[in-house]
């Protein structure tokens, strides 16, 4: 691994956003290369699954939507009557993502804090899908709190992230390949270095593995939680219902 060191908890929001902000550009792309294009097929399940564990929703939220790419998915699954809402406090994620979305009365695009959602009501929404972005917070709990508190009773929450490999064989090339290797293909989308594309990795090793976070999800008061893992935990999709 390279010397590149985290943010503080304090600085990492004002890091993240203003990072975020600069290489919006490259995201979509360096998502894609970075993952062989799977992650599409990641968010393809996620809102498949979101769908079938949901019945009748009028308010779907996508937490830390950067660029939209669930967020359309959303849109495009449900019915008009279900109105879609995606937040990211990145605008310019967000300005990529109006390219995606035809804003109108049902799918709105906002600026705003994952860990402070002030917008929404206690029990307001039906579903919440959030992708490679609960790691980013500076405060997961807290984050995981508004989430809850917003989602209707049996609301379903599905969060899609890093994982940990866990075979130690598989886990050193895993390694490899997320610290070594990826940065590499930020660099080459993005046209120069940017210190994002060492963070993107790094902020995995702060985050919780997949076990741990389902023990932080029940003890929050969600229940039925599960998880998914993809090539062997590179990725991973958590799902929980609010009790």
């Amino acid at each position: 691994m390279s010397q590149y060191q985290l943010p503080s908890p304090e600085k990492k929001p004002e890091y993240v956003k203003s990072n975020f902000d600069d290489i919006a550009k490259a995201y979509d792309r360096f998502n894609d290369w970075n993952s062989f294009f799977l992650h599409r097929n990641w968010k393809n399940w996620l809102v498949d699954q979101i769908k079938t564990n949901t019945e009748k929703p009028t308010v779907g939220l996508d937490l830390c939507c950067g660029t939209g790419d669930i967020t359309k998915r959303l849109r495009e699954t449900f019915p008009k009557t279900v109105q879609i809402i995606g937040l990211d406090f990145s605008e310019n994620m967000l300005s990529y993502a109006k390219h995606k979305l035809n804003e109108d009365d049902t799918v709105k695009l906002i600026v705003g804090d994952a860990m402070n959602l002030k917008d929404f009501s206690d029990g307001s929404v039906d579903f919440v899908s959030m992708g490679f972005g609960l790691r980013n917070v500076s405060d997961l709990h807290k984050c995981l709190k508004e989430i809850h508190r917003i989602l209707k009773p049996d609301g379903v929450f599905i969060n899609l992230d890093v994982g940990k490999v866990k075979p130690k064989f598989l886990k050193f090339f895993a390694d490899f390949y997320f610290f070594k290797i990826v940065p590499i293909f930020g660099y080459l989308i993005f046209g120069s270095q940017h210190e994002m594309f060492d963070y993107l990795p790094h902020s995995s090793t702060t985050y919780p593995d997949q076990d741990t976070l389902l023990k932080i999800l029940v003890g929050m008061g969600f229940k039925e939680v599960r998880y998914r893992n993809f090539v062997f935990g590179n990725a991973v999709a958590h799902i929980a219902k609010k009790s």
